[in-house]
């Protein structure tokens, strides 16, 4: 197997810190904040995150598959996830110290509670809204209520990161845009 290429292409008003793990060819959107100690991989195909996205500490994203791994716009990866998702939709939060397995494809709005192991063994897709919770991953499907006042705190704390991380952290600068 060749040697992964690294090409980092990050938006010029994208915050991500220098001290982040990133290999192979990935893509950060405008907005997005990346916390130190995240880590990147795309070992298969590409990564695309698209913008107001933020990435807690310690949190994993992984691409194993030859297809481009693309990531909706304003999702949230809580400290010590780990996501392997070949597609991400928008406005998903995916809780502190929960897993999704590469055979699960994300659509809009949808939340997986902390600690979830989210790994079916055939490919499966997470209808919108749907919210995944308990020990045993069970599933349930949110009416919706309170969106709007979801993305605006998402947007209040991407907004209040972009002004701090650069205070107490180096940047780092993407090849591009």
């Amino acid at each position: 197997m060749p040697p992964i290429r690294d090409k980092f292409t990050i938006h010029s008003r994208a915050v991500v810190c220098q001290d982040v793990d990133l290999k192979g060819d990935i893509t950060i959107g405008p907005g997005s904040v990346v916390h130190p100690k995240a880590t990147i991989f795309a070992l298969g195909g590409p990564i695309v995150i698209g913008s107001g996205c933020i990435i807690e500490e310690a949190a994993i994203i992984v691409n194993r598959r030859k297809e481009v791994m693309r990531i909706g716009d304003n999702n949230l990866f809580e400290i010590g996830c780990r996501v392997e998702s070949p597609s991400i939709g928008t406005n998903n939060t995916i809780s502190t110290r929960s897993r999704v397995h590469h055979t699960v494809r994300i659509s809009n709005f949808c939340v997986i509670g902390a600690g979830c192991l989210v790994v079916p063994t055939e490919d499966e897709t997470l209808e919108e809204y749907t919210s995944v919770h308990g020990p045993a991953a069970e599933r349930r499907i949110w009416s919706g209520r309170g969106k709007v006042q979801e993305a605006d705190l998402r947007i209040k704390h991407a907004e209040y990161l972009r002004e701090m991380l650069p205070k107490f952290n180096r940047l780092r600068r993407g090849d591009g845009a």
